[in-house]
């Protein structure tokens, strides 16, 4: 029996036929009666399943990550573990365990960045222990890759806490650490452990406010509250410099410091929380990256509906007092942007967004946290 997910009643045809996708006589009627919600997840499941390389990869020319990020999002829309494509890419995935507990290849050469996926992604297939093993692993691994006093760093250092992509990467960036706490807090790792406190010292240095938290020279420059990349190399994949002198915010990161924040305990009431809260109000849009445009859409995508659902509110409410319907919104616009075949794309090709398998898996990771919510 062909995949099955709860979102689309176009797959319990497929189910029902018993044959494949394309088989499926009843296929277009069914698909006819499905949500807009549904049909859009169905096709991009569908997209995903004709578009997997034999050895179960998805454009692994770039290394294990994007089929990490496919089997994860069809994971979170219930596709069965045991489905053929899904336990294809599993099987991939284990093919990239190192002895260390990494999740990675030898090329090219993004070693935690492919770790944190693969962690969340082998936690999303665990409801039976079978990959407790390699979950340990890899919580073993990124908890000891942050720069401290391992790599003889101080606190006062502006890359302590912080991680990039491998080892040999200089400094950190937000966008690593980010991932590297949510595949942790995914695997159940609690808040207080050291790994997360020195993370938050990292973050709150990728932040344009000037506070006891972060005293280097560009959080008072333009003192926003929004988030930047990195405050080691801040001309590397940042929005740019600020008139002010300083380095621009922009919403992707700052969805990204805002929910490392929430996972390392800080209260709504904290200064760093909320300036970054009024940052987003200013700049909420579903369109685009804020300060980026249309560079990193669909990764914004994905971390906005998922720091969106870390807040725990169904709507949130920008600075001229409009309540949106986040789900609602980002929705319609996932759908607005799906291409006839399925996929999704993005024609800044910046950090391979263009890659369809890439742009498809954010896509479905991002509709996941944004399921019409049952009554």
């Amino acid at each position: 029996m062909n995949t099955l997910t709860r979102h689309a009643t176009l797959f319990l045809a497929v189910a029902v036929c018993g044959i494949s996708f394309a088989d499926c006589s009843g296929a277009e009627t069914v698909k006819a009666e499905a949500t807009p919600y549904e049909q859009a997840v169905a096709k991009g499941l569908d997209y995903l399943n004709k578009n997997a390389q034999p050895d179960g990869g998805f454009s692994t020319r770039l290394g294990p990550g994007i089929t990490g990020l496919a089997a994860t999002a069809m994971l979170r829309h219930d596709v069965e573990r045991d489905d053929p494509i899904v336990a294809k890419a599993l099987q991939f995935m284990q093919g990239c365990v190192q002895e260390n507990g990494s999740i990675t290849m030898v090329k090219p050469g993004t070693t935690n960045y492919d770790t944190s996926i693969g962690l969340e992604c082998f936690v999303a297939a665990n409801d039976d222990g079978r990959y407790d093993e390699i979950v340990a692993g890899a919580v073993d691994f990124l908890t000891h890759v942050q720069r401290d006093e391992e790599e003889e760093r101080k606190p006062s250092d502006a890359d302590y806490g912080g991680l990039g992509y491998h080892a040999k990467t200089p400094g950190g960036d937000l966008s690593n650490t980010h991932m590297m706490l949510d595949a942790i807090e995914s695997a159940g790792v609690k808040p207080d452990v050291p790994a997360v406190e020195k993370s938050l010292i990292f973050v709150s240095r990728c932040q344009n406010l000037a506070s006891e938290h972060n005293t280097l020279e560009f959080a008072a420059k333009v003192n926003d509250g929004g988030f930047y990349y990195s405050p080691c190399h801040t001309g590397y994949g940042a929005a740019g410099k600020a008139a002010e002198g300083g380095v621009k915010s922009y919403a992707s990161m700052t969805f990204c410091g805002l929910k490392c924040m929430l996972y390392a305990g800080l209260t709504p009431d904290d200064p760093r929380v909320q300036a970054a809260i009024k940052w987003l109000q200013k700049n909420y849009s579903v369109d685009s990256n804020a300060g980026l445009g249309t560079s990193g859409q669909y990764y914004h995508f994905y971390v906005m509906a998922r720091t969106l659902a870390a807040l725990g509110s169904p709507t949130f409410e920008d600075a001229n007092g409009v309540k949106h319907d986040w789900r609602k919104e980002l929705t319609e616009e996932l759908i607005k942007r799906q291409n006839p075949d399925g996929s999704w794309t993005n024609k800044d090709n910046r950090w391979y967004e263009n890659d369809p398998n890439l742009a498809t898996s954010f896509a479905l990771l991002a509709l996941s946290y944004c399921e019409p919510q049952k009554q």
